[in-house]
């Protein structure tokens, strides 16, 4: 039995019953997190042409959520993979470098519409398509030029659907080789100058979940070691087999993610929590008194470096624009990465103030620690400074529920009035103790 067996013999074996109750509950918590990124998602004007495109939407059982519209699965989870992304907010996996929730809860989610699931049942394929892809993220080491969004997520969404499907240990290994030649290669720099297509790779991802299914029915097989081979000599040069397994049913990835308050990459949100520390101390800071930012953080982050971004992905993108967004605003949620902050002189001018520099000692406490360094030079010569090692929100340091219900419903109430949101938030974290999702599943859209 090589490692692809003990996992896949893993996947197929676990029962919901022997889920501790912890790892249920985290992942009904993602689950209601990224229903809640798709919904925000959904309203805005991109996603709404989208969804408006012919044939994508076009009738089926699969709920498009936080509209009036159902679809054929895989083009649901094409919809809501993809709005789900658009205003990131969407939970991640610091270990794995990438957002393994957002990659398996679409694929799940459509997968279920069309079958007899009980809460507990779609919670253990969630929680097992996000293990297996974010142990893939774990153990290799992808190209330095790729955005990790659409390489292993389509792995995440198709061990989802096959478990859903009640697939045996074969399939199962079947299922995770064909997904790995599914794997997007895509540049980093997307990301970066805002190529927005960048938004459509999870979309993607979870619509390749869909179609393995549909090619294991249908006789197709994958290759031996598609995973090794992919994430080993093809994505990355190296690729950690005994990492696949380690601590495997004792440690779940789930419970080692981290949610999002900062509607924007993970890797401003050091700088971010630092400066609200120095909010805390010091109180409201006039960003017109403010000669210069300096941040000092880890290189991936110094990356992010365009004080000027061209669109509102880019602006997501961008420590200088975040920062100074943050100074100006007040705030780091959706409403402080809009077109109309995007043209704002005070945020465009401080922005061109701000300094980054990586910290190497940053750098090597990676993926434990993301920390970063910012000091406010003020215009009288102070200098007020903060550090912060962990992020808030991560395994370290996690957030609160209610602040968690408090950002769902902030995101979920641009589409369903306010107590529908809450109605949906409170039903999805009762799913573990659900005998039917059926129900749960009709509030997923809202009425024509």
């Amino acid at each position: 039995m090589d490692y692809l067996d003990e996992v896949a013999a893993f996947v197929t074996d676990t029962q919901p019953a022997a889920l501790p109750e912890a790892v249920l509950r985290r992942s009904a918590l993602i689950l209601a997190d990224c229903v809640g990124a798709v919904a925000g998602g959904m309203a805005e004007p991109e996603m709404q042409a989208l969804v408006a495109r012919p044939g994508l939407a076009a009738g089926g059982p699969a709920a498009v959520i936080g509209t009036p519209q159902h679809a054929q699965p895989a083009q649901a989870a094409l919809l809501n993979g993809t709005a789900g992304t658009v205003l990131e907010m969407d939970e991640g996996n610091q270990f794995a470098r990438g957002h393994p929730g957002i990659h398996t809860v679409p694929a799940a989610l459509a997968f279920a519409a069309r079958t007899q699931v009980s809460g507990p049942e779609l919670l253990t394929a969630i929680a097992l398509g996000y293990e297996v892809g974010a142990r893939v993220g774990i153990a290799s080491r992808l190209r330095a030029s790729l955005h990790p969004h659409g390489t292993w997520g389509a792995i995440c969404a198709a061990v989802a659907v096959a478990r859903l499907a009640g697939r045996d240990a074969a399939g199962m290994r079947h299922a995770m080789n064909m997904a790995a030649s599914f794997a997007l290669a895509n540049s980093r720099r997307t990301m970066l100058e805002g190529g927005t297509v960048r938004n459509a790779f999870a979309g993607i991802s979870n619509q390749m979940g869909m179609i393995v299914h549909d090619l294991l029915e249908a006789g197709f097989e994958g290759d031996r070691d598609g995973v090794g081979e992919v994430f080993g000599r093809v994505l990355s040069d190296s690729f950690d087999r005994a990492a696949m397994t380690e601590a495997l049913g004792s440690r779940w990835e789930v419970t080692r993610n981290y949610f999002k308050m900062h509607s924007c990459c993970r890797y401003n949100h050091a700088a971010l929590d630092a400066l609200a520390l120095i909010a805390a101390r010091e109180g409201t800071v006039d960003p017109g008194s403010i000669a210069e930012v300096e941040v000092a953080t880890y290189g991936l982050a110094v990356e992010l470096d365009d004080p000027a971004p061209r669109n509102t992905l880019a602006a997501k993108f961008s420590v200088p624009f975040a920062v100074a967004a943050a100074l100006v605003t007040g705030a780091t949620g959706v409403m402080s990465f809009t077109a109309d902050r995007l043209g704002d002189p005070a945020i465009r001018a401080l922005a061109a103030r701000v300094r980054l520099s990586e910290d190497a000692a940053m750098s090597a406490a990676l993926p434990d620690r993301r920390p970063a360094r910012v000091t406010l030079v003020m215009a009288d010569g102070r200098r007020l400074s903060a550090e912060t090692a962990t992020n808030r929100g991560d395994w370290a340091d996690p957030y609160p529920e209610d602040e968690l219900r408090g950002k769902f419903l902030s995101l979920a109430s641009r589409v369903w009035p306010n107590d529908a949101a809450g109605a949906l938030w409170e039903a999805t974290l009762a799913l573990p103790e659900a005998g039917s999702v059926q129900a749960w599943m009709g509030r997923l859209t809202i009425p024509r």
